[in-house]
């Protein structure tokens, strides 16, 4: 029974949203969005913990991790710790899938955001490395695996227990892939083919011993042993850990006491989890570009267009705040201030060009000729695409018969009678030109003073290469060709091209850090105490790079298959300054030697600090500095071992200054 009045709240709450949902597509695509196709689900809170488990999708494969997410979200949910609104995947076409206990006005907002996502999904060449040309259906892809691996443990064959624990291995290497190419050509050879142990051959041969003594004597096995393993090393380090150790991994069997060939289920295990892994890492590399893209096309659909009504404002800002006001590095606000700012700076831009050709206006004296109330007055928007209403659409149809900002088959039917509300939808009268117009960065409040903040070297820069310097013969007329669309124009470049790494790299400035009031922090060894160390942009961008460079995590790659001529794994962390939990690393070792069937070593460096100096440091109030050791982890299966680097490898492992995996000069830790 309770199931059924559940069921019956759903289908009630999902008839009630047809209309924003179709209302909020259309607004989308009027703002220049083309998000995929998106079906609404709706679902109660513990359906939705369920989907927030299984990362947004329906079925996934058996595994203990799922339960652990759900009840980490369910508490999370219960003790108010933070309510999940919605969920969506990236899918053509998309699922969102909203909770039934949301407000109207809350779900106003989650489908907004959702249109946005969608657009994301579909336009940014990240995603796009997944699928390629092909379709995508993701949702059918992650089924596929569910059902093949469930199949596997039910398979009285197979050892249920191993499945999981080899499941458990994989997963600890999920994101040493090489996020940055495409599922296929992370398999491009760049490593070559393990040599094959001649020795263990000829004993399988059954050679009598003096055929062996004169044919292949030990002198020339070491030399043949030698050359194969210099020819097999490999030439750059692999990032893919988890394509080489599907290629050349194998599985130690205890009865045989010796590694022995994979299983093919395992290798097929493997195979779904890396496409797995290859499928959401666009997702972690753009997560602050997508949220602040979602927030930024929300806010503007549900707050100034008044996509939320005047009774459901107030739950609107307060949904809004939440989101925005959670602690931490919140990509929400993160990234919607960041698109906001490159809108803020290419509008700026467009109206500076425009001033800087006017006759007598040039890049030194701007400041002191141009009037910048008046620019703020000029490039208000038109007050009939301010200010649509019913009884103003008279004043829309006044304009030219061929003006692009109105639309014009929508205006004649609202005009005529027709069932268009135009008080409550009255984007719908205009285009996207009139649109930019409407929602020009530049004339709202909070950015009155943006233009007067210009800086000369910017200035200077945008009339380097300016030829028709004298195009305008007054401000006027130069502000009557600025392009209101520049700013959105821009954003949706930008949000084909770039995820967070890059996206923080090129607009992450001087200017966004002060404005908004970005610091770094660190924790100091002489105090035991954390503190502001520096409120410098390049400083502020070093310590986000850290945050998003390989999703966040160690970069972990792969420099020998056959270390030391021993068929034994070397792993390198690629060092930036920051050190590795030596116990989180070891662990994962110890799950690897189940995937790998031999010894694994991982190399990496490490601070050690001298007791006294530490001791000097804390009186005079400094930091102490640390010696860096370069160290090698090794475990057999049984135990480990930790041995000095070599320097030839300590030296290829250290970061260099070409990638943000980098140690900076000066590095704030």
């Amino acid at each position: 029974m309770s199931t059924k009045r559940f069921r019956l709240t759903a289908r009630r709450e999902a008839e009630s949203l047809e209309e924003p949902v179709e209302e909020a597509n259309e607004l989308a695509k009027k703002l220049g969005l083309e998000p995929y196709p998106v079906n609404y689900w709706v679902v109660d809170h513990d359906e939705m913990n369920q989907l927030i488990a299984y990362g947004g999708f329906q079925r996934r494969y058996p595994h203990w991790r799922w339960g652990m997410t759900y009840d980490r979200q369910r508490k999370q949910d219960q003790f108010g710790m933070g309510k999940a609104f919605e969920i969506v995947n990236n899918d053509n076409p998309s699922h969102a899938f909203l909770q039934e206990s949301n407000s109207l006005a809350d779900q106003k907002a989650v489908i907004t955001h959702v249109e946005a996502h969608a657009d994301f999904f579909r336009n940014n060449e990240w995603f796009g490395l997944f699928v390629g040309d092909t379709e995508l259906d993701a949702a059918a892809m992650l089924e596929r695996h569910g059902e093949a691996i469930q199949s596997y443990m039910e398979d009285p064959e197979i050892d249920r227990e191993e499945v999981e624990k080899f499941i458990d291995a994989a997963l600890c290497l999920e994101d040493t892939i090489d996020q940055h190419r495409t599922l296929a050509d992370a398999l491009d050879g760049r490593d070559r083919v393990q040599p094959e142990d001649l020795r263990k051959r000829l004993e399988e041969m059954d050679i009598s011993a003096d055929v062996r003594k004169q044919v292949f004597d030990e002198e020339w096995l070491d030399d043949f042993a030698e050359a194969e393993a210099e020819a097999a090393k490999l030439d750059q380090p692999r990032k893919d850990v988890l394509a080489f150790v599907r290629e050349h991994g194998m599985r130690y069997d205890e009865e045989e006491g010796r590694a022995v060939e994979m299983e093919p289920w395992q290798k097929d295990v493997l195979d779904m989890l890396r496409t797995e892994a290859y499928y959401f890492a666009a997702q972690k590399m753009t997560k602050v570009m997508n949220e602040g893209w979602a927030a930024y096309w929300e806010s503007l659909m549900m707050g100034e267009e008044q996509f939320a009504g005047t009774d459901e404002f107030i739950t609107y800002a307060d949904h809004q705040a939440r989101v925005l006001g959670s602690p931490g590095l919140n990509p929400y606000k993160l990234g919607k201030e960041l698109w906001e700012y490159v809108e803020n700076t290419t509008n700026r831009a467009e109206v500076a060009d425009k001033l800087l050709r006017v006759k007598g206006v040039t890049w030194r004296n701007f400041h002191e000729v141009i009037d910048f109330e008046e620019v703020s007055e000029r490039i208000q928007p038109d007050p009939a695409i301010d200010a649509v209403r019913a009884e103003t659409l008279d004043d829309l149809a006044a304009f030219d018969e061929d003006d692009p900002r109105i639309d014009w088959e929508t205006l004649d039917a609202a005009r005529s009678g027709a069932d268009v509300d135009v008080d409550r939808y009255p984007w719908k009268v205009l285009t996207y030109e009139g649109l930019a117009e409407r929602h020009f960065s530049l004339v709202k409040p909070q950015n009155r003073g943006f233009l007067r903040r210009i800086r000369r070297s910017e200035l200077e820069q945008l009339s380097r290469y300016m030829f028709d310097d004298e195009q305008y013969d007054t401000v006027e007329a130069a502000l009557a060709d600025v392009d209101y669309a520049a700013g959105w124009d821009r954003m949706r470049e930008i949000r084909e091209s770039h995820n967070d790494v890059t996206f923080l790299d090129a607009f992450l400035t001087q200017e966004f850090v002060t404005d908004n009031n970005y610091f770094t922090y660190e924790f100091t060894r002489s105090t035991d105490q954390f503190r502001v160390a520096s409120v410098d942009y390049q400083d502020v961008k070093k310590k986000l790079l850290l945050q998003f460079t390989n999703f966040g995590k160690p970069t972990i790659a792969v420099y020998d298959g056959n270390f030391r001529n021993r068929n034994e794994l070397l792993l390198g962390h690629q060092y930036n300054g920051i050190m590795l939990d030596a116990e989180e690393a070891k662990g994962v070792l110890e799950r690897l030697y189940d995937i790998w069937g031999r010894p694994v070593n991982l190399m990496t460096i490490v601070k050690e600090f001298d007791e006294h100096e530490v001791e000097v440091a804390r009186r005079r109030n400094r930091e102490p500095v640390p010696t860096e050791v370069g160290k090698r982890i090794r475990y057999d299966g049984a135990a480990f071992e930790t041995y000095d680097l070599d320097p030839e490898l300590e030296e290829r492992i250290q970061a260099t200054d070409i990638d943000y995996d980098t140690k900076p000069d000066e590095w704030l830790s």
